[in-house]
């Protein structure tokens, strides 16, 4: 991204964020779950909805009382309770890799220690982890210990594409690195929430409400008349 271009990219977010605390607040961080609840939470969301991701959570909290025991369990144990999430299969390893691993190398399953890490130390440790992404370690970060990295799932995605924030051809995780060049720091969370936001309501992926939009004056999408 050319310095003159992102200059501009960060003036419009400016306007974009200021647009988007009008219409659905600034929220303010809160630690939303332990780190490792977290990891365990976001491998569970892959590619589901956040209510099969819940029941799943839930479900592995009622059935093992320790992140431990999930650990050792009998693999097609956690996958049946983990069903509800979808993809089971593949979370369920994945989980119990990831529990595995960091047993191994730090002798207990803590997180704990990300928070003395430089930050892309950090973002290495956690996506050396099997399943575990640029978005995952991301979350990780931001919301169990407010280290500033900016997840990009699917609707910041669509929407700072449409924005015109990111270039049409950006992928998802090449966008990580974006839109951290592009948001201040101190604003990842309410960034990444109120943009979630957006897209949950608004800028839909089909039929994006360009009519109930207070965006529009500065979205490339709808500005070349796409929508």
């Amino acid at each position: 991204m050319e310095q003159q271009s992102l200059d501009q990219r960060r003036k419009q977010y400016a306007s974009v964020a200021e647009l988007l605390q009008e219409t659905y607040g600034y929220p303010t961080w809160r630690q939303h779950l332990p780190p490792v609840d977290e990891l365990v939470s976001t491998i569970l969301s892959q590619s589901t909805t956040d209510t099969n991701r819940d029941m799943a959570f839930d479900a592995l909290k009622q059935r093992y009382d320790s992140w431990e025991t999930v650990r050792d369990a009998p693999p097609d144990d956690v996958v049946e309770t983990i069903w509800s999430a979808g993809l089971a299969n593949q979370k369920g390893p994945r989980i119990q890799s990831a529990l595995r691993a960091i047993t191994e190398e730090r002798g207990a399953i803590t997180l704990d220690f990300l928070a003395d890490m430089e930050i892309d130390e950090a973002k290495v440790w956690l996506t050396r982890l099997k399943g575990i992404g640029p978005k995952t370690a991301a979350i990780i970060l931001l919301f169990a210990f407010n280290i500033p990295a900016f997840p990009v799932d699917t609707h910041v995605h669509r929407v700072t594409k449409r924005l015109g924030l990111i270039d049409p051809d950006t992928s998802a995780n090449r966008a990580h690195d974006d839109l951290e060049a592009i948001v201040p720091p101190d604003e990842y969370y309410s960034a990444h929430l109120n943009i979630i936001r957006h897209g949950r309501e608004v800028c839909h992926a089909r039929r994006p409400d360009c009519a109930a939009c207070p965006l529009t004056a500065y979205c490339e999408y709808f500005q070349t008349g796409e929508s």
